[in-house]
């Protein structure tokens, strides 16, 4: 038998043996193959890999996740799914979802709305999505209601569930490229480099750079505001958005704030509205500007001496090293030494970031710090280890090199692309995969090499480019 079964295998058959049979009554089954396997059949089976050109160019990927409800993932298909699938409907994306849309070069998260940009000089260079019932992104008809006999009144979408171009009055589309682009509480501002600023949404604060109109209506609204760049004392290169004020920064470091300003959050030292851009002065007078931030009402800026400056609210002690009082009118000079070069700065809604030369990121204020559950509070900066952003003796090089704050949540990129979130997870915001709170930097899964991000108040949008 045993002659027999080695004949077998030499001859490439394959033997099945009936295990339950006795020794002495070994019944076996031989199946031999109807035809004689080839080397073309083998090679038939094999998967076909392409590999990539050297010659060809990453691909942009834009990825969102949070809230869904309110638009501002650009996603309809998750609040509301195809009845015929039979997927049920899903409030809240916890791990970052691919958005379809194509050459996108600037992001800026609202609360509760996103503004989407590219630098092509194309007609539509901007898409909105989200809440719009201030028409922070845009005037988007959507029905008549008549009112008299021969009369209508046009009504704009309080929601946008998929990204929308955005209408804006460029005089030449054809030669204006977009810059920039930043969203407050309920109002946006589009930075292009040769038509100005186009500033639409809420103005009951003069955020908007415009005279402030009593009992101005703003949902539906197609008013947008432009503002010149030679209005400034040199071109804008930068605008930002805190939750009702505006601030400029000009290419020659001057910078200019509008708005809301009870907390100081102008800069101006003054607490009434100011409905028009003006110039910074207090401690920032003579210095040059070279990064500013804001979310909320507390606003930070970084000189081309490597200064901090701050200014607004501190009621969570972000300014409390300056000021024992809830407000910092006019820009102080932070007493910060310890954390060598400061190469950029990030401002919260409660909390405030930092980021050094060698990588190193240093966070104050008050909330979900990054350095767990009992650090809740800290008046001077305290340094994150790097070891919690992929920092190890196999990865000595790896540093962050880029910082954004939302109103409870913080996100950091390294230099290898590879993006951390922490802080207040409302809405699964962090993209880390759950609904907790995040206490320590954690890795969010893209798949891409992460170039941007943006944080709001309950959602996330993600700039990456492919690996390959």
């Amino acid at each position: 038998m045993t002659n027999i079964v080695r004949k077998l295998k030499k001859w490439n058959v394959l033997l099945l043996c009936n295990k339950h049979s006795q020794l002495n009554h070994h019944k076996c089954t031989v199946y031999t193959p109807s035809y004689k396997r080839t080397v073309d059949d083998v090679e038939e089976k094999q998967p076909v890999h392409k590999f990539i050109g050297k010659h060809r160019k990453r691909v942009s990927r834009i990825h969102v996740c949070g809230l869904t409800v309110t638009g501002a993932l650009g996603v309809l298909k998750l609040p509301l799914p195809e009845n015929k699938l039979r997927i049920p409907p899903k409030f809240q994306q916890n791990y970052p979802y691919h958005l379809i849309i194509d050459d996108i070069s600037h992001i800026a998260c609202g609360y509760g709305f996103s503004i989407l940009a590219s630098k092509l000089k194309d007609q539509i260079k901007v898409w909105g999505c989200g809440i719009n019932t201030n028409s922070q992104i845009g005037f988007h008809k959507s029905r008549k209601t008549k009112i008299k006999k021969g009369e209508t009144h046009t009504k704009s979408y309080q929601y946008l569930m998929e990204p929308t171009p955005i209408p804006l009055p460029f005089k030449d589309a054809g030669k204006t490229r977009v810059i920039d682009v930043a969203c407050g509480r309920a109002h946006s501002l589009i930075l292009t480099d040769k038509e100005g600023i186009f500033a639409m949404g809420n103005n009951a604060f003069g955020q908007c750079g415009r005279q402030i109109i009593e009992g101005e209506v703003y949902e539906s609204s197609a008013k947008v505001h432009r503002i010149p760049h030679e209005r400034f004392p040199s071109p804008v290169v930068k605008v930002v958005c805190g939750m009702d004020h505006s601030l400029f920064l000009t290419q020659t470091g001057e910078l200019f704030s509008c708005g809301w300003s009870a907390d100081g959050q102008t800069g101006l030292g003054i607490a009434e509205p100011v409905p028009e851009p003006t110039q910074l002065r207090g401690d920032l007078d003579g210095v040059k500007i070279t990064q500013v931030s804001s979310f909320a009402d507390t606003s930070l800026a970084l000189s081309d001496t490597n200064d901090i400056f701050g200014w607004g609210s501190s009621e969570y002690g972000q300014l409390a090293c300056v000021t024992e009082s809830t407000q910092a009118m006019l820009p102080t000079k932070l007493p910060f030494d310890r954390q060598k070069k400061i190469i950029q700065v990030a401002a919260g809604g409660t909390a405030c970031l930092l980021l050094n030369e060698s990588g190193d990121v240093w966070v104050w204020g008050y909330g979900i710090l990054g350095k767990g559950p009992n650090l809740e509070n800290a008046v001077w900066p305290r340094r994150i280890p790097r070891t919690l952003f992929g920092f190890s003796q196999f990865k000595p090089d790896m540093h962050v090199k880029q910082i954004k704050c939302g109103l409870g949540s913080f996100a950091a990129i390294t230099n290898t692309g590879e993006l951390y979130t922490w802080g207040k997870n409302k809405s699964g915001c962090l993209g880390i995969g759950s609904a907790r709170d995040q206490y320590f930097p954690w890795k969010v899964l893209t798949g891409f090499e992460v170039v941007d991000v943006s944080c709001g108040v309950d959602h996330m949008v993600v700039k990456s480019k492919s690996l390959l």
